[in-house]
């Protein structure tokens, strides 16, 4: 495993690279020769000379003595990478917190190599860093192998994706200064081609049944229409999303705030492996890191990043699901939530998301129309269409005009329908070829609604008894 082979293109690593792990668990011996490019670390993780792969070797077989998959088998070529950069930055995301303005504004300015010296007391450093600051990357420097951590992530069948690779999520830029430094993945789909048609449900961790089973609905419908569903993972409505894509056989990703090889919660171990296997799992931290509450506040920035769009399934007014769902407006995505009774609590902060920005919706349909392409249309809704729906306006103001006891001579319906008698008598004739009145000498009444136990047979007039004046439930 080198690497290269953790994904990365063929750029020779410097000394820089070779100095700091040494003694730290990656054996040198008989590999201090520079010449070919590389230092001892990525020797020892073999299959590479002079920064090109050597044929026959690290295609699809372990690394000489570390059993590591090459789990980049075909990808390095294409990945634009440099090894030292993706090395720097695998070192960053152990070496710092995910989302960190003043890092991104750094990483930004000087790059990643440099950053990592500059914190590390190689170099000099950056502009703005307090003494408490550098004290703390010392302590996280002390114990830091990106080799190990890469031929780790390999072991758990995954990889690290920097920006720049062909599988990074341009969206994810839209975090200016606060995008990740870089990703651990778990899974064997693109991740890129997976966000770019993807939506996330969140919502309560101590969910209703109403909410459990509204999330498990959407994600199976979303995942029927084609959609990956993105979650956090969480007990609650997070679950219920990702439980409804895989049992409807639809794609999902888990973003978790804590390392991939660490499930949290450990309730969902079994879910996240499956996810892992169907689906893909990712994270800002790097392999072993354990999540803290800050961090889960940040990791819903990527949620909200990654995907096009943030349904809200309950959630109260201190939720970390309304901070996704915030995070996605600021971001330009839409954001959507689904109401529930005005006397839960559950649902209060939900309520206060649709009073503002937010839109309502109901199911998976309402929210593909919303955020999919042309012709990604609800069905439209309405109530039940009635035959007194299909008559014109003054047809339907004689009919009106009928009392529903005793019925009324002509003049009396002209005056109450404001017609003529002459109109009148002309839509009285109307309606009672239709079937909605009947004639008693000079007096036109109502036709009395068929109930089920008056013995109707075929061919009786139609109940319209909940269509017609005094009888209308």
């Amino acid at each position: 495993m080198s690497a290269r082979s953790a994904g990365g293109r063929g750029a020779a690593a410097p000394a820089l690279f070779s100095e700091p792990w040494q003694g730290q668990g990656v054996p040198s011996e008989g590999h201090e020769a520079q010449d070919e490019g590389y230092g001892a670390p990525y020797k020892e993780h073999g299959a590479l000379d002079g920064g090109r792969r050597v044929p026959g070797e690290g295609h699809g077989a372990p690394g000489e003595g570390q059993g590591v998959p090459d789990a980049g088998e075909g990808l390095p070529e294409e990945w634009a990478v440099p090894d030292e950069e993706r090395l720097a930055r695998a070192a960053l995301t152990r070496l710092v917190e995910p989302g960190d303005q003043a890092v991104g504004r750094w990483l930004r300015r000087m790059g990643p190599v440099a950053l990592w010296r500059a914190l590390t007391g190689k170099a000099k450093p950056p502009p703005g860093a307090t003494r408490d600051r550098l004290a703390g990357c010392a302590l996280r420097a002390a114990g830091l192998d990106p080799i190990a951590d890469l031929a780790l992530i390999a072991r758990c069948g995954g990889r690290f994706i920097c920006p720049g690779d062909l599988d990074w999520p341009g969206q994810l830029d839209d975090l200016g200064d606060t995008r990740p430094v870089g990703l651990w993945v778990r899974g064997p789909a693109g991740l890129r081609m997976w966000a770019l048609r993807s939506v996330a449900v969140v919502g309560a961790r101590a969910c209703s049944d109403y909410g459990s089973h509204v999330a498990a609905t959407l994600g199976a419908g979303l995942a029927e229409r084609g959609w990956v569903v993105v979650s956090g993972a969480a007990h609650g409505v997070d679950g219920a999303a990702h439980r409804g894509a895989l049992a409807a056989g639809g794609a999902t990703i888990a973003v978790l705030a804590s390392g991939v090889d660490v499930p949290y919660p450990r309730g969902h171990a079994e879910l996240i492996e499956r996810i892992a296997e169907q689906g893909l799992v990712l994270a800002e931290l790097p392999p072993g890191a354990h999540p803290t509450r800050p961090r889960f506040v940040l990791r819903n920035r990527v949620i909200a990043a990654l995907t096009r769009g943030t349904v809200v399934v309950e959630a109260q007014f201190r939720s970390g699901s309304l901070v996704t769902a915030r995070r996605a407006q600021q971001l330009g995505r839409s954001t959507m939530g689904v109401p529930g009774p005005v006397t839960s609590g559950l649902s209060a902060g939900v309520h206060e998301l649709l009073r503002g920005e937010a839109v309502l919706v109901t199911d998976a349909a309402e929210v593909a129309e919303l955020i999919g392409g042309i012709g990604d249309l609800a069905p439209e809704r309405r109530g039940p269409l009635v035959e007194r729906d299909l008559l014109d306006p003054v047809t339907a103001r004689v009919l009106e005009a009928l009392s529903a006891r005793g019925g009324n001579d002509l003049r009396e319906v002209a005056r109450e329908s404001g017609t003529g008698c002459d109109d009148a008598l002309g839509r009285l004739h109307e309606l009672l070829a239709l079937g909605f009145v009947e004639r008693h000498g000079d007096r036109w009444e109502l036709v009395r609604p068929v109930s089920p136990g008056d013995g109707a047979r075929r061919g009786d007039p139609p109940n319209r008894g909940n269509r017609v004046k005094g009888l209308r439930r």
